[in-house]
């Protein structure tokens, strides 16, 4: 044991502060750090130099009005399918916490179907409805289900029941983390049972059903390049269509997942930026900080 530990392991002796303290040299980590910046450059040098990518069809394309027509449809549906997705996934959420067995087995048994069932399998089902269902009568009116069932209408009811399996096991997990105890603090101050759920169980609901809600968002998104399969014309769809006349794949492709790419890095910095809201004051480093404060004899 050297001079130093024997002073550290004294009663009363001071540790050295850990803002001055020097870093230890790791080798291993140096080594690791060169390693993984000469296969980034050698990858770089790779593609900026074989001609078979054709980034100058790559930077004419990027912004092709088709291009972003289909940019634009990708983005339509998911926000259209996230938002009806997650008002469904609400209400199976709550019925899978009723305490009325007929609701919740229901719900569960309607979650777990849709979570089972791939949402390719589901597009295609709903597209092609008026196999099963040829007319649509209420009352007195009829309607085609061939000329209700568009491209837009089954990849919105696909994607939407398929989301909603997903949020509904999220939300449902969101509102069991919170502890029984704050219920029960809230009942004891005289809230509602309305008033205790949106007021002490909601907000809190909130900080463990952001994370996995915004992760749910950006694979929506990735997974509405699914509806090019029934002719809807998303962003694949839409280079597709350019690619099967210029035989162009490659370059087309890469335009494909650029946008993706620019999309989903967006999302992200979002939701980090309401990952951070919401879970003010409760830092670790701050909670750490405050239980040695509270130990402190000083």
């Amino acid at each position: 044991m050297t001079v130093a530990d024997t002073l550290l392991t004294q009663p009363g002796s001071a540790r050295p502060d850990a803002a001055t303290a020097r870093p230890r040299f790791r080798p291993g980590r140096l080594a690791s750090v060169v390693a993984l910046a000469v296969a980034a450059v050698l990858v770089l040098l790779w593609a900026a130099t074989n001609p078979r990518f054709e980034w100058a069809v790559v930077a004419d394309l990027m912004f092709d009005p088709s291009v972003m027509s289909g940019l634009g449809m990708t983005l339509l549906l998911t926000v259209v399918c996230m938002a009806l997705g997650t008002a469904i996934g609400t209400a199976a959420a709550a019925g899978q916490l009723s305490d009325f067995g007929p609701i919740r087995w229901t719900c569960q048994l309607y979650v777990g179907l849709l979570r089972g069932v791939p949402p390719l399998v589901q597009l295609i089902f709903w597209f092609n409805l008026a196999y099963l269902v040829p007319r649509l009568s209420v009352g007195f009116a009829s309607w085609s289900v061939n000329d209700l069932i568009t491209p837009l209408t089954a990849a919105i009811i696909g994607l939407s029941l398929h989301e909603s399996a997903y949020m509904a096991e999220i939300i449902r997990a969101g509102i069991m983390s919170v502890d029984d105890g704050q219920r029960d603090a809230a009942r004891a101050m005289g809230y509602s049972g309305r008033q205790t759920f949106w007021k002490v169980v909601f907000p809190q609901a909130l900080r463990v059903i952001v994370p996995p809600s915004g992760s749910q968002f950006i694979a929506l998104l990735k997974g509405t390049s699914l509806v090019s399969v029934i002719t809807l014309t998303d962003l694949l769809y839409s280079v597709q269509i350019i690619y099967g006349r210029t035989y162009q794949v490659v370059p087309l492709l890469i335009v494909a997942v650029i946008w993706y790419l620019v999309v989903v890095t967006l999302l992200t910095l979002v939701q980090r930026r309401i990952e951070r809201r919401l879970g003010r004051g409760y830092d670790r480093s701050t909670s750490a900080r405050a239980r040695s404060l509270e130990g402190d004899p000083a």
